[in-house]
């Protein structure tokens, strides 16, 4: 049991740039680049998006350019990927892109790692096509790109042209236990996807924890998760307004997307028991409810897992009360 404190506790937020019903695109970008700036102001450490295809809800496909713009539209948080789904590339355009970003906003540009493709198997084949089966040459990938970041690499053949020497700081993203592995032996920090995969994420960390190796980038393990958060003024409040997120779960589920549905006052009639089942599985990891009791659950996750931050996401449907969310979430670690 972690004895940390809600007050050490960093906290970040990860964008999937969701589109919701009746809006667009450009309207999720503009509402991210508030979200941004007003998360600076509350201290949020970062802000991160996720690489993803094909979906018609998640606008974040072309990850490094969001990033570019929110980094533009801010000035201190850090800003970074969560992640950039390593196989989809060549090492060499990741440590171009990110250490173009990193020498224009420096010091303030994080590059998570992942292997899944971030999509369908279909959609991941029109990426990668003859590289279909990269995720196998994930560790070895990840290798490559510390090298082209780093200074080691100015007398190579290949270099990356600006990236070299930028040093951008790594993380291996996962949803398993390998990615946990691979973080402990490169000795990076470590990230889990436990707002949609809770499954293994006491697992892995405990497996990152137990076979850390020290490196040049940590010394210490670190862990981040990512959780659901959707905090309001009351439970029911909060609650209403995550069933926007429990209804773009059972489009998961079932391969049916849509664009972020309004919330409804009940999900009977919505949800099926098997979807129902499934949806719950998923949000296993979510804070939702008024400020005591998102607290209380936080101060009992973070005695069971004793994270290093809190990474938070948050599905919901209006604009307003998804700002007041990151508001009131940002006041419970500050004790406010």
């Amino acid at each position: 049991m972690s004895t940390r404190n809600l007050s050490s506790l960093s906290y970040s937020i990860l964008d999937l740039a969701t589109v919701i019903e009746g809006k667009t695109a450009a309207d999720t970008f503009k509402r991210s680049v508030d979200v941004a700036r007003h998360a600076e102001d509350w201290g949020y450490e970062r802000y991160w998006f996720a690489e993803h295809h094909n979906m018609i809800s998640v606008a974040s496909s072309a990850t490094s350019l969001l990033i570019g713009h929110i980094a533009e539209k801010t000035t201190k948080i850090r800003v970074g990927s969560g992640g950039i789904m390593l196989p989809n590339h060549s090492p060499l355009v990741i440590a171009e892109q990110f250490g173009t970003l990193a020498t224009l906003y420096p010091d303030r540009i994080d590059l998570g790692l992942g292997r899944a493709p971030g999509s369908d198997q279909l959609t991941a084949m029109a990426i990668r096509g003859d590289r279909f089966n990269a995720a196998n040459d994930f560790p070895t990938d990840v290798r490559k790109l510390q090298l082209y970041l780093s200074d080691e690499n100015k007398n190579a053949k290949v270099r990356a042209i600006p990236g070299e020497g930028t040093n951008v700081p790594i993380w291996i993203l996962g949803s398993s236990t390998d990615s946990a592995h691979l973080a402990a032996a490169y000795g990076l920090p470590y990230a889990f996807a436990s707002h949609f995969a809770p499954q293994q994420f006491l697992n892995a960390i405990k497996i990152y924890r137990a076979n850390f190796k020290p490196s040049a980038a940590l010394q210490q393990p670190y862990v981040m998760a990512c959780v659901n958060v959707v905090v309001a003024d009351t439970d029911q409040e909060a609650e209403r307004l995550s069933t926007s997120l429990k209804q773009l779960f059972i489009g998961i589920v079932t391969g049916q997307r849509k664009l972020l549905q309004e919330p409804v006052q009940s999900m009977e009639g919505i949800w099926d028991d098997m979807q129902e089942e499934a949806v719950q599985q998923m949000l296993a990891v979510s804070l939702i409810g008024g400020k005591e009791t998102v607290k209380e659950d936080l101060q009992s996750f973070l005695a069971q897992t004793g994270v290093d931050e809190i990474m938070a996401t948050s599905h919901i449907y209006d604009h307003t009360a998804r700002l007041y969310s990151y508001q009131l979430f940002a006041d419970i670690i500050k004790g406010k």
